[in-house]
């Protein structure tokens, strides 16, 4: 008994990238490949990020995140606090009582989010100051 199989003829198709003998030799075409590679290198190097700028805004979003934090405050205690009067039917109490509950938490958060930032900026000075110090036992 025997067994019929196909087997696939070899391809036989030029080389894209000839190596070797192959190789470009037209100067004509050396000078055009070191063009692209020249605008390559190029566009690589202007997609590159730059250096890390300090951001002049920085204080403005702070500055908005404890607006928003306390304004969030207020407006979840407001809106507990009338929905608990609406179901039971007296309105000023409750949503006093829970506006100001979320104003206490809102300047609490506040209060909180200002130490998370002095508590970093002193960590970037501290570090300024060892870099600086370094420096200067560098130089000794």
């Amino acid at each position: 008994m025997t067994l019929l199989t196909r087997t696939r003829p070899p391809i036989s198709t030029p080389s894209r990238f000839p190596i070797g003998e192959n190789a470009v030799t037209d100067p004509d075409q050396k000078l055009q490949m070191q063009q692209l590679e020249a605008k390559i290198a190029a566009a690589k190097q202007a997609q590159e990020p730059g250096p890390k700028k300090e951001e002049h805004y920085s204080q403005a979003q702070h500055a908005w995140r404890m607006v928003i934090e306390l304004v969030a405050g207020l407006g979840i205690g407001f809106g507990i606090g009338y929905g608990l009067d609406y179901l039971f039917g007296t309105l000023p109490i409750f949503m006093l009582i829970f506006t100001v509950l979320g104003l206490v938490a809102g300047v609490k958060t506040m209060i909180r989010s200002a130490h998370e930032m002095q508590n970093d900026q002193l960590a970037e000075l501290a570090a300024n100051d060892d870099a600086g110090l370094s420096r200067k036992d560098e130089g000794a």
